[in-house]
């Protein structure tokens, strides 16, 4: 089993990654409801890196606050790797910030389905000047502040990721 680092080790190594490619990142957020947002501003200094967190709770929110067409909502679920990377792309469009992630999931202990058990997640994290984006099924066990932490820690990993992928 993998062991990860702590959200304060990993939001410090996201925040001097971005700090020197000059890059500011934004978040939107369903499952962990701002969660990432606080593990990177728990980091002082971080506005220099950090721009804003959108919470997009409800449908209604996705779309009005990113931009997510209710149709593609409809189509997939909220709960879709669609979904997640319309969530990262509006966040990026509206902040004007060269890196976004967006997760959008089932953090329980209701709410699943056979389809979509408790645990589901999809993470999107988007370079605007690369423009490479990379979304991934993640597929969480515990129960909902568990599903919540993981998500956490895998957003801030993603986004180190690629950042680290992409020289400028």
């Amino acid at each position: 089993m993998k062991v990860s680092m702590s959200t304060d080790t990993l939001a410090q190594q996201l925040g001097e990654a971005l700090q020197v490619k000059g890059i500011m990142m934004t978040t939107a957020e369903s499952c962990t409801g701002g969660g990432i947002a606080a593990a990177i501003t728990d980091i002082a200094g971080s506005s220099a890196w950090f721009d804003r967190g959108f919470v997009t709770y409800s449908n209604a929110a996705k779309h009005e606050m990113l931009g997510v067409d209710m149709a593609l909502i409809e189509r997939h679920g909220a709960v879709s790797r669609e979904v997640a990377e319309a969530m990262v792309r509006g966040a990026c469009a509206a902040s004007g910030c060269g890196l976004g992630v967006a997760v959008t999931g089932v953090a329980g202990p209701g709410g699943g389905s056979p389809e979509k058990p408790v645990g589901t997640v999809w993470l999107a994290c988007y370079s605007v000047a690369q423009n490479k984006l990379d979304c991934r099924l993640l597929q969480l066990d515990g129960n909902r502040a568990a599903v919540r932490r993981q998500t956490v820690v895998n957003a801030l990993e993603a986004c180190l990721t690629l950042l680290e992928q992409n020289p400028t």
